[in-house]
Parts: C-alpha cells; structure tokens; sequence
C-alpha cells in the first residue's frame, strides 16, 4: 500500500481513483480538497528547507512543484496508472496517460489520505513520495514565462501576448497549440495538454530563440 498502510475506508480512495467517464462519483470534489492540502504542505516544506531566502524565490519554488506534471510524474511513479478506473472512451481516447487526469488523481488521492489520517499522515506521503524535488535546485527556479518577460523589459521590446491557436482531443484529454510572441520582433509555439503548460513550453522555446 503506497500509503503504507491500509485505510480503515477504501471508498474514498476508489473514488479518487475514479474518472468521470467512469462515474457520476468521481474524482473531483477529492481533487478539488488535495490541491489545497499539497500546497500547504508543500509552502510549510520549503519555508522549513529554505529559512533565507524572501517570499519571492520560495514562490518559484512552490509554483515548479505543484505543478499538474509534477503530480503527474509522482503519481506514475507510485503506480497509479495502472489503478485508474475509466469509460471505454476515455481509455480509447488516451486519458490513462493524460498528465492532467493523472495530476488530479494524486491531488484526490492527497485529499482522501487527509480526510482519512489527518494532517501529519499526509505531510508524511508528500514528503517521501515527492522525495528530493524540494532540493534539487540549488537556486529557485525561474518560470520559463517570468525570465521571457523580464527579457523583454530588459531589452526594451513589448510584453510577451500569448493567443491559443488551436485546441483539439476530448475534453478529458485536450491539446493545447499556443503562439508567444514580442511584438513583430520574435515569436515561437508549442503544444501542452493544458494552456499553461503550453505557454511555459512556448516561453521557454522563444527564450532559447532570443538567448543565440
């Protein structure tokens, strides 16, 4: 059991396992709790690990680790794909691999252990199923979208505008096309199963154009 222990009540955690293709009881109301709940543990992890650094950089930290694909990749790594309850179609369609029905499924399945262990059993889980994520950056990561608009204002060119250029796949496991671009100046696109996951990865492309 990844919780290492078994829970009194498994209902609630088969329900976070529970796409809504599967189910009217589903996954959701879980998701919507074990948000809340991992970014508390995860702003009292960093506050704790980091005593010297301001709001500012313990914010760049917070933001790259609760990241729907970071509770993606951890919620592949303790298995839970292989555990996921899905309709036909949602399978057919891809949502067993889909970062962001696998990133909800990890919040809900936070918010079951809360509301079955309590506080301390779930600072616990975080912590060792999200491991060294907290330290692997010496330095607070910068948003691929913070360091393109801070570009942008250092080399006096306008403000980055983003604009979704095409959306496509069902609703449980969309694509996102984005186009970023400054002005006439440079401009990149790129894809991600969310809208904000594709503007990061359109920010990061044109960085990597405007940096040569």
């Amino acid at each position: 059991m990844v919780f290492g222990t078994v829970p009194d009540d498994i209902a609630p955690f088969e329900r976070a396992l529970t796409h809504g293709s599967s189910a009217s009881a589903n996954y959701e109301r879980l998701e919507f709790l074990g948000d809340r709940v991992l970014g508390l543990l995860v702003a009292e992890w960093l506050w704790e690990s980091f005593p010297a650094e301001p709001e500012g950089q313990l914010s760049k930290r917070f933001n790259a680790l609760v990241t729907g694909a970071v509770c993606a990749e951890v919620a592949r790594e303790i298995g839970v794909r292989d555990h996921l309850r899905l309709g036909k179609q949602a399978r057919d369609d891809g949502a067993i691999d889909s970062d962001n029905v696998l990133g909800d499924v990890m919040e809900a399945l936070i918010g079951a252990w809360y509301r079955a262990a309590g506080l301390e059993a779930a600072r616990v889980f975080v912590r060792r199923v999200w491991g060294d994520r907290v330290r692997r950056e010496a330095k607070a990561p910068q948003h691929p979208k913070s360091a393109l608009q801070e570009w942008a204002a250092a080399a006096g060119r306008r403000a980055p505008e983003y604009t979704v250029i095409d959306r496509s796949g069902p609703g449980h496991a969309p694509r996102f096309t984005v186009k970023v671009a400054i002005g006439s100046h440079a401009s990149a696109e790129a894809s991600g199963s969310s809208k904000q996951e594709a503007e990061t990865a359109a920010a990061r492309t044109l960085l990597e154009k405007v940096s040569k």
